[in-house]
């Protein structure tokens, strides 16, 4: 048993040859990073095992190609977890994200069967990872179903922890059920919006709190990396005291926390066309938009969306939905962010059935390290891992996954494909 700083591990090893992350200012999402940080991985289950340990290999070479190292602690959930604890999320995991503060994993399984909880929620929820990122950018040599790929350069925002995902629900047919819906029929006076016989009912809480803390962070990532455009994407004019809502407590975040010279808060964006409006030069303009319209806006004005900010449930499609048109899942990255804390992770499932075959595309796990190291500020890092993780796909030395959609490539394992992407890391550096 180590004691590091705040909590007692007792079935991992820290490491010797790196030092914790500190936090300087927790409001201000500010870290002081070490030259040698230590961050917790998980592997992940099913692909996850394949990877893991791939995205390993390349985001240490990409950290000491540009002057830095990392000491990795590997963690454990999901499968591996309860093979080394008996348990799917150990307290020493989540310890361990707590404590370092900046953390990657692979892909999780949730086992099945009733009373199993997500366990990708239950870290979001736990540590209060309340933004998931994902950026959506097409890498030159992968195929697309898109005529121009190329177009979309977006960042999404999906608030992590309420919404229906909040997991407030009642099964049919139980007694907990009966007691909320006469609590709707009979105190509410809903009597006449549930059908009879038996019912699920679920709660779909929407905060002043989750739901400007996210737009925040949102309208703070646009004016760091020089976006023009943040889009609040809702369906509020059905939803009007949950979605709606949001979209009005967001605009109030952009029209009362920031000077008009950085952030522009659109007049009734969620109905009219911004081509007429006097925009302050250099500010981030905040609009609105319908969430079933922003779906097929995504295809037709790829190239006018910058970073979409929204509640969880539309959150999962819309990103989910970008990502095809970039390539899918496969490649696709993500993070989720707190207060100065984020957990990098790939958008994928862990594909049991590919499970240790050494054939999984590692693209999406290593490009949200990129993600990880945009956030500790090691921009060089982040760039060498997209340019080179680019360099190998153009050449056409891919995964069996992009290798049967493209003529004249060579099929690579994950192994081999890891190790082509740190050839390039070390000829780009």
């Amino acid at each position: 048993m180590r004691t590091i700083m705040n909590y007692d591990y007792e079935n991992v090893e820290v490491p010797t040859d790196g030092e914790p992350i500190e936090v300087v200012d927790e409001d201000a999402d500010e870290l002081s990073i070490p030259e040698t940080p230590i961050v917790p991985i998980i592997h992940g289950d099913g692909i996850g095992k394949d990877v893991g340990p791939a995205a390993q290999k390349v985001l240490t070479a990409a950290a000491q190609a540009t002057g830095h190292d990392i000491a990795w602690m590997r963690v454990y959930a999901g499968e591996s977890g309860r093979e080394r604890y008996d348990e799917n999320l150990p307290d020493d995991t989540v310890n361990a994200i707590d404590e370092f503060r900046v953390a990657i994993k692979g892909p999780l399984t949730t086992p099945v069967g009733a009373g199993f909880r997500s366990l990708n929620v239950a870290l979001r929820q736990t540590l209060d990872f309340y933004a998931n990122v994902r950026p959506t950018y097409y890498l030159d040599g992968v195929p697309s179903p898109m005529k121009a790929p190329e177009e979309m350069d977006m960042v999404t925002f999906r608030e992590n922890t309420e919404d229906v995902y909040a997991g407030i629900e009642w099964e049919a047919g139980t007694d907990e059920v009966e007691r909320v819906r006469e609590f709707v029929e009979d105190e509410m006076g809903f009597d006449d919006v549930m059908h009879e016989g038996p019912i699920g009912i679920g709660i779909k809480p929407i905060t002043e709190k989750g739901s400007k803390r996210l737009v925040r962070k949102a309208i703070d990532y646009a004016l760091e990396h020089d976006r023009d455009k943040v889009t609040l994407v809702h369906k509020g004019n059905i939803m009007k005291f949950t979605e709606g809502q949001f979209g009005e407590w967001g605009m109030e975040v952009a029209d009362e926390e920031y000077p008009d010279e950085e952030v522009f808060a659109a007049p009734d964006s969620l109905w009219e066309t911004q081509d007429e409006v006097n925009i302050p030069e250099d500010a981030v303009m905040v609009e609105e938009r319908l969430a079933d319209a922003m779906l097929q806006w995504m295809q037709l004005r790829t190239d006018e969306f910058d970073v979409l900010a929204m509640p969880n449930l539309n959150g999962d499609y819309l990103s989910d939905a970008a990502g095809a048109q970039i390539g899918g899942l496969g490649i696709a990255p993500g993070a989720n962010f707190g207060d100065a804390r984020v957990l990098a992770e790939p958008v994928h499932g862990s594909a049991p059935k590919r499970a240790g075959q050494n054939m999984a595309n590692p693209t999406a796990m290593i490009l949200s390290g990129r993600l990880m190291f945009d956030y500790m500020g090691w921009d060089d890092a982040a760039d060498l891992v997209r340019d080179a993780v680019e360099e190998t796909i153009s050449s056409g030395e891919v995964t069996y996954d992009l290798e049967r959609q493209l003529e004249d490539a060579e099929k690579l394992g994950t192994d081999e494909y890891a190790e082509a992407i740190v050839a390039n890391i070390e000829k780009l550096a």
